[in-house]
C-alpha cells in the first residue's frame, strides 16, 4: 500500500476524490497549492475561509453613496446637447 494512501487504500490525490469538479479547476488548485508550498486540501480549505470572512455590503448605505456622487451640482443642468458640446470641445 502507498504511503499517502488513505486507510481504504485511495491516494488523496485521486480525481475521484473530487467528485463533480472539473479536472481543469483540479489541476489550477494542485498549481496554486504547489506554488504556496501547500496541500491541495489545505489550499481548497485557505480559499473556503477567505470567501467566508468577506466582510457583508451595506446596500442601502451603497446606493445612497452612489445616488449622492450621481447628483448634479447646483446651476448645471446636463443634457444631450451639452454632453455633445464637451465631446466636441474635447476632441482635437
Amino acid at each position: 500500500m502507498d504511503v499517502l494512501c488513505n486507510h481504504q487504500g485511495v491516494s488523496p490525490w485521486q480525481p475521484s476524490l473530487y467528485k463533480n469538479i472539473p479536472e481543469p479547476l483540479v489541476k489550477r488548485l494542485k498549481q496554486q497549492a504547489a506554488a504556496q508550498h501547500r496541500s491541495l486540501n489545505f489550499q481548497v480549505i485557505s480559499y473556503l475561509e477567505e470567501m467566508t470572512h468577506s466582510v457583508p455590503i451595506d446596500a442601502d448605505a451603497l446606493l445612497t453613496r452612489a445616488r449622492s456622487l450621481r447628483r448634479t451640482p447646483k446651476g448645471m443642468k446636463l443634457t444631450d446637447h451639452v454632453l455633445n458640446e464637451l465631446k466636441v470641445v474635447g476632441r482635437p
